[in-house]
C-alpha cells in the first residue's frame, strides 16, 4: 500500500494497495565497492514496502554483506530516496506471511550485531517499518527534507516490532510521542533526539565522511563494540515474542481487519470510512 505521512502501517509498517504488477528482479539491489557494500530497497511501484519475501532478501543480502570478509560497511538506502514505507498491507490481506513480523523483528535485531557499521542514507521518507530500520542501523544520515512517521494506530495497530530498537535509540518518551501522535517528524528535529546522526549536504559529504572514518576500524573492534554496548543497553530476550502476540492480537480484530480490507481494495484510509 502507499504509505502517507499520516497514512497506514503494520509491525513492519504500511504499504501499497493493489496497484502495478512488480517488475521482474530482486527487492533489494547489491552494490560492493571496496569495503562499502551498499542495499537499496527497490520496489518504487509500492513506495518501498516489504512483503514477508522482500525481508528475506534483505536478510540474505546483508548475512553476504556479514561473510564478506573485505566488508566494513553496509549503506542501507531506498530507491528515490524513501527508505521503507514498512509492511505491505496487500500481504496482509492476503494473509501471506506471519502475522506477529518474527522475520522483521531478527531482522532488526540483526543490524545490531552485524560485525559492520550499517548506516541508513536517506533523502526522504520513513515510515512505520522503515523508522525500525533507521533505528536499528548504527548510524543515520538523513537530508533535511527527509521525514520520519508511526502511522500504525491510525489502523487501529501498533508499531510492535519497531519499539524496542526505537526506545532503545531515542528514549522511551520520543518514541512514545511518535506512537501516538502519528505526525511526521523532520530530520532536523530527529537530530535533536538521536534518531538522526548526521544531516547530509547537497553532495553526500556527511556519508562519505563516515564512510571515510568506518572504513578504517578493523571488523572484531566494531562486532566488540556493538556487543559492548548492547550489553549496556540491552533489548530484552522476549521483546520479539511480546511484539508477536500484542501484533497478531490487534491484527485479529474484525475492524483493523476492514482498515486493512478497505485499503487494499478500494484505497480507502481509515478515517474515510
Amino acid at each position: 500500500m502507499t504509505l502517507h505521512p499520516t497514512g497506514p502501517a503494520g509491525s513492519t509498517g504500511p504499504a501499497a494497495p493493489a496497484g502495478p504488477a512488480a517488475p521482474a528482479g530482486p527487492t533489494v539491489l547489491v552494490d560492493r565497492g571496496g569495503p562499502v557494500t551498499r542495499l537499496v530497497i527497490d520496489r518504487p511501484h509500492r513506495q518501498n514496502s516489504l512483503t514477508p519475501d522482500d525481508v528475506q532478501q534483505l536478510r540474505d543480502a546483508l548475512e553476504s554483506a556479514a561473510a564478506d570478509p573485505q566488508t566494513r560497511a553496509v549503506v542501507l538506502s531506498g530507491s528515490g530516496g524513501t527508505l521503507c514505507t514498512g509492511m505491505d498491507l496487500a500481504s496482509v490481506s492476503t494473509e501471506e506471511g506471519s502475522p506477529g513480523g518474527g522475520e522483521f523483528f531478527d531482522l532488526l535485531r540483526r543490524l545490531t550485531d552485524i560485525p559492520v557499521t550499517v548506516i541508513a542514507a536517506l533523502d526522504g521518507q520513513a515510515l512505520g517499518g522503515g523508522v525500525g530500520l533507521a533505528a536499528a542501523c548504527d548510524m543515520v544520515v538523513a537530508t533535511e527534507r527527509s521525514s520520519f512517521a508511526l502511522p500504525e494506530a491510525l489502523w487501529g495497530l501498533l508499531p510492535c516490532n519497531i519499539l524496542p530498537f526505537l526506545i532503545r535509540r531515542t528514549g522511551f518518551q520520543r518514541a512514545y510521542a511518535m506512537t501516538l501522535s502519528t505526525a511526521p517528524v523532520t530530520a532536523a528535529d530527529a537530530r535533536t533526539f538521536g534518531l538522526v546522526d548526521e544531516l547530509e549536504g547537497a553532495h553526500g559529504q556527511q556519508l562519505r565522511r563516515l564512510l571515510g572514518r568506518v572504513g578504517k576500524l578493523d571488523r572484531a573492534t566494531v562486532g566488540a563494540a556493538k556487543a559492548y554496548c548492547a550489553s549496556l543497553s540491552p533489548i530484552p530476550e522476549t521483546a520479539r515474542a511480546h511484539a508477536g502476540e500484542v501484533f497478531a492480537g490487534l491484527l485479529g480484530s474484525p475492524a483493523v481487519r476492514a482498515r486493512i480490507d478497505n485499503y487494499v481494495h478500494h484505497q480507502r484510509m481509515p478515517w474515510e470510512v
